[in-house]
């Protein structure tokens, strides 16, 4: 069973061992440290999983496999949010990601403002392009050469949900 709740300090561990491997990490934002430390976790889970942002644990069956969140934006695009999302390497391919974020989506349009939500998904990362699809989100169209990672060059797929949309289905 899938369970989106709050990160507690108890995750700090978790965060450090998942964070650190790298099959995991080559898609997400550069701006997670690496190494990621201890310390890096505890203000995660104290400070920055809470400044503009809506976050949740995903845990699977008791046990922590990842973090979900939205990220605000300000001024006329306060009612836009930008989706990410991680599930531990050991919890891929059985559809956890997928369930957790068209839960979360429901969750963030149940109990915020929020009438946007997007994401952008690095082209080559093929597993979070299929869960967008599968968790409903409409591709709006690819950004060429978008990112750079690594010296090279990506092109990033951009999904949207908006909330009229959560309500027709």
């Amino acid at each position: 069973m899938i369970e989106l709740r709050e990160l507690k300090s108890d995750d700090r561990e978790w965060l450090v061992r998942y964070l650190n491997n790298e099959q995991l990490v080559r898609y997400l934002a550069s701006r997670i440290p690496q190494p990621y430390r201890f310390e890096d976790a505890s203000w995660w889970v104290e400070v920055g999983s809470k400044e503009g942002a809506f976050v949740r644990a995903i845990s699977f069956n008791g046990a922590f496999c990842g973090v979900i969140g939205v990220y605000t934006k300000e001024a006329e695009y306060a009612h836009v949010a930008e989706l990410g999302y991680w599930v531990a390497q050991e919890y891929w391919n059985q559809g956890i990601a997928s369930k957790a974020v068209a839960d979360f989506t429901k969750l963030v349009f149940a109990t915020t403002g929020i009438q946007r939500i997007y994401a952008v998904v690095s082209a080559p990362n093929k597993a979070s392009i299929q869960v967008m699809h599968k968790a409903g989100y409409s591709l709006e169209g690819i950004l060429k050469q978008a990112v750079q990672k690594q010296g090279q060059f990506y092109d990033e797929h951009l999904f949207a949900k908006i909330r009229s949309e959560q309500s027709e289905k």
